[in-house]
C-alpha cells in the first residue's frame, strides 16, 4: 500500500476518479487544498464527498511555491508520500515541483509547466518542427493589432493559462479581436485564486475534425491508448458536444496523429505521465491544438475504460509512484462509447427547473450513464466547456453507433426555465 499526496483537483468526474482509483489500488492518500469549502460546495448527493475519505486533510497555500514546497517537505517528513498527483491543471506545475523537492517519481517540472502555458508550448513545439498554427503572443493590443494582420483573419483568440475553452474565440476582423482581448483582461484571476498571465495568443484558425490522442508515458516509453473524437460547437467559442472512442479514422489518419501527439510529447520532454493531446486534422496533415499532462477529462476516460478496460485515472497512480501500468487491452463486449453534452441553446439563460423529456431517457436501453443539473442550476448561453447541463453516454457492442445513439438520446431532452441568471461560472467540472 503506497501514500500519496494529493494537491487539489477538479471538482467534477476527476474528482471521483482518482480517489476511486486510489481505493481500487489499495492506496491511501492526503489531500492538500487552499479552501476546502472549494469541493465541499460540489459535493454529490448521495453521499460524501470521494476526496473526503482522504486519510488526512490539511490546508495550505497551494498556489504559493515558497509556502507548499517546505509544507509539503515537512509533511513528507511525517507521512512519508511515495508519490503526488493532481488532476487539475492550475495544480499541476505545483505537484511537479513538489516531487521534485521531495525526490519522488514525475516529470520534469520545466516539462509540465511548457505544457501548462499555451505559448510556451507553441513555442517548443515550433523549434522542433512539431506542426501547429501560425501563431503570435502579445503583450498588448498594438501587437494584437499587428499580429493579426501578418497571420491573417479568421484567427483564434487564446489566454496562455485557462482551460476549458474558457475565453477562446474566433474572431473575424480587428473589432471582434478588440472586444475578445477586453473580455479577457478583465478575467484578471482564474477560479483558483491565481493570477493571469496578461498575454495574449493570437492563432491561426485550423479547419478538419478534431481528435485527442490519449498516451500514457513512463520509464522514458510513451504508449498511445487510442484515439478520441470531438464535436465542437458554439462559435465563436469553442464548446465541446460530444465524444466517441475510438475516433472513427482511416489507419493512416489515425496513424498521423498518434505519431504527431508523441512527437509533440518528446518535445516537451513529457515523461511520468498520462496525457491528453488534441490534434486537428487538417487538409495539410495533423496539427496540434495543446498537450494537457493529465487524463482527459469530461468522461473521456470512462469511454476509454469501457471499450478497453484501460483505466487512465489509475494509470495516472500507477505512474506517480514511478510504476509502470498496466496498459493491455481486455475483452470488454464494447466496440465504441460515446458521451453528448447537453449545452443551452443561443438566447437560453434563467433557472432550471427541470427537463422534459428525462424520464423517456432514462428508459432507453441504449442509455449507460445520464447526469443532468439539478433544479435551481443557473443556465447562461455557452461561451465554453463549463455550461453543460448534463450528458448522455452510450455503448455499442457492434460497431461506431455509439454517438448516434447519444446524439438521438439528447436531442430528446429539453430543459425547463424559470428565471434570469448571471454570470460566466469558474470552473469546468471535469
Amino acid at each position: 500500500m503506497a501514500h500519496l499526496l494529493v494537491i487539489e483537483s477538479w471538482v467534477g468526474s476527476m474528482s471521483r476518479l482518482l480517489p476511486r482509483a486510489l481505493g481500487e489500488s489499495g492506496h491511501r492518500f492526503t489531500f492538500l487544498t487552499r479552501d476546502l469549502h472549494h469541493y465541499l460546495r460540489a459535493a454529490p448527493v448521495d453521499g460524501p464527498h470521494p476526496l473526503l475519505a482522504a486519510e488526512n486533510i490539511l490546508t495550505v497555500d497551494t498556489n504559493d511555491a515558497a509556502v507548499l514546497l517546505p509544507y509539503a517537505e515537512r509533511l513528507h517528513g511525517l507521512l512519508g508520500f511515495d508519490g503526488v498527483l493532481s488532476s487539475c491543471d492550475y495544480y499541476l506545475p505545483q505537484v511537479a515541483r513538489v516531487a521534485h523537492r521531495l525526490g519522488l517519481p514525475g516529470a520534469a517540472p520545466e516539462a509540465v509547466a511548457a505544457a501548462c502555458r499555451k505559448d510556451l508550448t507553441r513555442r517548443m513545439l515550433a523549434e522542433a518542427g512539431v506542426p501547429g498554427p501560425a501563431y503570435a503572443l502579445c503583450a498588448d493590443r498594438e501587437q494584437a493589432r499587428a499580429a493579426a494582420r501578418a497571420i491573417g483573419y479568421p484567427l483564434v483568440v487564446k489566454p496562455v493559462d485557462l482551460c476549458a475553452g474558457m475565453f477562446v474565440r474566433e474572431v473575424v476582423d480587428e473589432t471582434e479581436l478588440l472586444v475578445a482581448i477586453r473580455a479577457l483582461d478583465a478575467f484578471p484571476v482564474n477560479a483558483r485564486g491565481q493570477r493571469r498571465e496578461p498575454a495574449v495568443l493570437l492563432e491561426e484558425l485550423l479547419t478538419g475534425p478534431e481528435v485527442s490522442v490519449e498516451t500514457v508515458s513512463a520509464g522514458g516509453a510513451a504508449h498511445v491508448v487510442g484515439i478520441t473524437d470531438k464535436s465542437v460547437a458554439g462559435a465563436p467559442a469553442f464548446v465541446e458536444t460530444g465524444h466517441m472512442f475510438p475516433a472513427a479514422l482511416e489507419p493512416a489518419e489515425a496513424r498521423a496523429a498518434a505519431d504527431t501527439a508523441l512527437a509533440a510529447l518528446a518535445a516537451l520532454g513529457l515523461d511520468q505521465v498520462v496525457a491528453h493531446t488534441e490534434i486537428k486534422l487538417t487538409p495539410g496533415g495533423p496539427r496540434v491544438v495543446e498537450v494537457n499532462p493529465r487524463p482527459a477529462g469530461n468522461r473521456i476516460t470512462e469511454l476509454v475504460r469501457r471499450v478497453t478496460g484501460v483505466d487512465l485515472a489509475a494509470a495516472a497512480v500507477d505512474v506517480a509512484l514511478g510504476r509502470r501500468p498496466d496498459l493491455a487491452v481486455h475483452p470488454t463486449g464494447v466496440t465504441s462509447a460515446a458521451i453528448a453534452f447537453l449545452v443551452p441553446e443561443g438566447g437560453q439563460a434563467g433557472l432550471l427547473d427541470g427537463f422534459d423529456g428525462e424520464d423517456a431517457v432514462r428508459r432507453d436501453p441504449a442509455v449507460v450513464e445520464l447526469a443532468l443539473a439539478g433544479a435551481g442550476r443557473e443556465v447562461r448561453p455557452a461561451t465554453s466547456n463549463n455550461e453543460y447541463l448534463g450528458h448522455v453516454m452510450t455503448a455499442d457492442s457492434v460497431g461506431a453507433g455509439a454517438r448516434g445513439a447519444a446524439e438521438r438520446l439528447l436531442a430528446g431532452l429539453t430543459p425547463r426555465l424559470m428565471a434570469a441568471a448571471g454570470a460566466e461560472p469558474a470552473e469546468v467540472p471535469a
